[in-house]
């Protein structure tokens, strides 16, 4: 099993129970093929960098978990189906990244706005 952790941008007119359901329905996905959810972290709308299908906003949503390697491609076809999806982009996750997620979940990193 590698860690990876994924940000899924889906259309900005989803209600919150649609972006619920949504979450619900990869998260189950992920772990129906034997995979297991480490986080779930919903940062709700924001505004893109630039339009994509002429919309300026999008709902994100980043996860990180864990599968086998050959996963990601099953993902990747759900995502691609998705018409609620915009973008996606998962990568793996090295054991820096995913020692420092844990770090950064538990507060035990330093803030930096605090130090200025």
């Amino acid at each position: 099993m590698k860690h990876y952790e994924m940000m899924v941008i889906f259309t900005p007119v989803l209600s919150e129970d649609d972006f619920k359901a949504a979450q619900k329905r990869y998260t189950d996905l992920i772990t129906a093929e034997g995979g297991s959810i480490v986080d779930s972290n919903p940062w709700g709308l924001k505004s893109l960098a630039y339009p994509i299908n002429k919309k300026t906003t999008g709902i994100y949503w980043v996860v990180e978990y864990k599968a086998a390697s050959d996963f990601n491609a099953k993902l990747n076809v759900q995502l691609h189906r998705d018409e609620q999806v915009i973008r996606h982009l998962y990568t793996a996750l090295d054991k820096y990244a995913v020692e420092y997620n844990d770090k950064k979940r538990k507060g035990l990193l330093p803030n930096k706005k605090a130090e200025a």
